[in-house]
């Protein structure tokens, strides 16, 4: 897919290219490629930008076509702004909106001058990671059901990466990176995407079988036999309603010698959930097919984990079921007993996540996890109180928030910390006939939702994130089209990438 070429000038390259090339705004004079173009266009490109014909405001791409006067064919221009604002991710944006638009012309070979790309702000490794990523989440289709017409698609092929340096083996590391990080959030986007009939817990078991084999992961899937013979009475409860039986899947990612320091990402895998008894009205149930939103994420930085191989220990936890109704479904007023012993007195069967994330927790501490992050998509809550664009989170830890902090910046994941006060314990406390409660009440909903999560974590350190605002997106961006964003896949991985010990 990419290649990394030393070439010292554009004359290298053959007659087919199309030629990439970055510019800033208010640029003195040409260096480098372009210089050299401009020389053997006499001056035509620098005119051009003189006369506005050639952008450099941000994001914009403009195609010039060397009419047989050069020997690339065509050549792109991205303008980058102003070398002052640039950063990683408007490089990446502006890379996005590049690689649309050569989709959308049908090229399938293209050449990046990526040394017209950097500056003091950006390195070169920087820029290539950048490029990597964009073009993968750029150019992600959903996989739909439609029927396809018999003209073969023209798709991105070969991206070849132009650079003046000779020692290329950075950035030759930079574009794996970059593309593994945008393949495994887009397998999220995939798993996210699925209609509810075709990705049952079954087939979510047998992708995580899949993609363990494909990485030599540890792997186990429990069934409801296995589940009933060690007590997973929450996850049981929310699956009693389904004809589809229940999956816990487990993958053990290990990068030391010793099975110490153990990172768990456990991802709620609802893969529809109809609110049970407590059932959703029309216009809510929609779309509840991306429920198991936090299962993709988790499996998606597995993907990325399995391509980076970090010295680290990872154990993925995903419970999985549908919250489906019928004579046998579980009920409001309901006690169940969860795998950590702890009861619990179900006030709404729509509040079913939390009860599977309950065991999922304690399932992961039992496979030795000392650090846990659950992923789900969680609250109508945290929509009301942080947008569609931040995802909430709340934490036991400081200096382990901190971390996940720390990775959700470098990925630009914006996530918000919301709290726990001993007053919000005392509410998912408050049953009359069980240890727990699954819903105290509308007020602080995805406050609540965190806390009893909490309950199970104890004193593991533990990170809560609920991405129910944030895994799905109505508006299409220069990284992606409408529908399943795959939020969290890469900062989980940049967090186990880049995790200490404190």
């Amino acid at each position: 897919m990419f290649k990394v070429i030393q070439a010292a000038n554009a004359s290298e390259l053959n007659d087919n290219d199309t030629l990439v090339i970055g510019l800033y705004q208010k640029t003195s004079k040409l260096t480098g490629y372009a210089k050299e173009l401009d020389e053997k266009l006499n001056g035509q490109i620098t005119e051009l930008m003189k006369d506005g014909d050639l952008s450099t405001k941000y994001k914009s791409v403009t195609k010039l076509h060397t009419l047989g006067k050069l020997a690339v064919k065509r050549i792109f221009f991205v303008g980058l702004g102003k070398e002052a604002d640039i950063t990683f991710f408007r490089v990446k944006k502006a890379f996005g909106e590049l690689f649309q638009t050569i989709q959308q012309a049908k090229l399938q070979h293209i050449s990046v001058a990526i040394d017209t790309f950097i500056n003091e702000r950006i390195n070169d490794v920087e820029a290539a990671h950048a490029l990597a990523e964009a073009f993968s989440l750029s150019t992600y289709k959903i996989l739909d059901y439609k029927q396809k017409s018999n003209e073969p698609e023209k798709n991105i092929e070969n991206i070849s990466v132009l650079t003046e340096k000779e020692d290329s083996l950075e950035m030759k590391s930079a574009l794996e990176v970059g593309y593994a990080f945008g393949e495994g959030t887009n397998s999220a986007r995939t798993l996210t995407n699925m209609p509810p009939n075709l990705l049952t817990a079954t087939e979510l078991a047998s992708y995580s079988i899949e993609l363990a084999n494909r990485y030599q992961f540890e792997y186990e899937v429990l069934e409801k036999e296995d589940m009933e013979r060690l007590g997973m009475g929450a996850l049981l409860a929310v699956n009693k309603g389904s004809e589809e039986p229940p999956k816990m899947i487990v993958l053990k990612y290990q990068g030391k010698e010793e099975w110490t320091d153990v990172i768990g990402l456990v991802g709620k895998g609802i893969t529809y959930d109809t609110g049970g008894y407590s059932i959703k009205p029309k216009d809510g149930i929609v779309g509840m097919k991306t429920d198991m939103g936090g299962a993709a994420s988790v499996l998606g930085a597995m993907q990325i984990i399995g391509e980076m191989k970090p010295e680290q220990n990872v154990v993925a936890v995903i419970p999985s079921t549908d919250n489906m109704i019928s004579g046998g479904a579980f009920k409001p007023d309901d006690v169940i007993v969860s795998l950590s012993g702890k009861t619990i007195e179900v006030l709404n069967t729509d509040a079913e996540g939390r009860l599977a994330l309950a065991d999922g927790i304690t399932y992961a501490k039992f496979h030795g996890a000392n650090y846990l992050v659950d992923v789900a998509t969680l609250t109508g809550g945290v929509i009301i109180a942080l947008g569609t664009e931040t995802t909430g989170a709340m934490t036991n830890n400081e200096e382990f928030f901190e971390q996940v902090l720390q990775a959700s910046h470098e990925c630009n994941e914006p996530v918000w910390r919301l709290p726990i006060f001993e007053g919000d314990k005392k509410r998912v406390r408050n049953s009359q006939m069980a240890d727990l409660n699954n819903s105290p009440g509308r007020e602080g909903h995805a406050i609540m939702a965190g806390t009893f999560i909490g309950e199970f974590a104890e004193g593991t350190p533990w990170v809560h994130l609920d991405i129910a605002g944030t895994a799905t997106t109505s508006k299409k961006s220069e990284l992606g089209p409408t529908g399943a964003t795959g939020v969290m896949a890469r900062t989980l991985a940049t967090l186990v990438e880049n995790f200490e010990v404190k």
